[in-house]
């Protein structure tokens, strides 16, 4: 049986989880790849606020494609999370809780999971259509300029996931992560 995560997350929810568990992602999660991920990181270097208040949030790596006739979203498949990875510490200690994308994580960012107490969810790539069917709602909160690649607000019904990385940092990339 899938575990049901609801975003925002706190680290109670995430205790429970285990690499290899499937989860069932609902709630506001916000999508952004990496050009938005250099713009968060600038407006921090720059003391500036975040668009959003992370504490507690997942995001997701994706560019969707856009919305086909009598849809919010088009295909919003994930995309390879190791290109986040410069980034992802910076967003941790700032309290986001989860990720969700596809591929391996660096160690930096593993270790960073295991300090502040996150998660890295896969989704299947390849299924960007199935997985919109999953998402009921759309909005760009920050950085239009990126096109598809703009800061999202998204919000998810039962999107499927499996726990890739789990807070203490056991993955299901390889057998064992010290």
């Amino acid at each position: 049986m899938a575990h049901v995560l609801r975003a925002p997350l706190n680290g109670n929810a995430l205790q429970q989880l285990h690499a290899g568990d499937e989860v069932l992602v609902q709630g506001t999660v916000y999508a952004a790849r990496d050009a938005a991920h250099q713009k968060m990181i600038a407006a921090l270097e720059a003391g500036q606020p975040l668009p959003f208040d992370i504490e507690g949030q997942i995001i997701y790596y994706v560019g969707p494609c856009p919305a086909p006739p009598g849809r919010i979203i088009g295909s919003a498949g994930p995309t390879t999370s190791s290109r986040m990875d410069v980034y992802t510490p910076a967003l941790l200690q700032r309290g986001l809780k989860a990720m969700i994308g596809k591929g391996d994580r660096s160690q930096e960012v593993k270790e960073a999971m295991k300090k502040h107490g996150a998660v890295y969810l896969a989704a299947v790539g390849g299924a960007g259509v199935y997985l919109a069917h999953r998402i009921t709602a759309v909005e760009t909160i920050a950085y239009p300029e990126l096109g598809p690649e703009a800061l999202l607000k998204m919000e998810f019904q039962d999107f499927p996931c499996i726990v890739a990385i789990d807070m203490r940092g056991q993955s299901v990339y390889q057998a064992s992560d010290e």
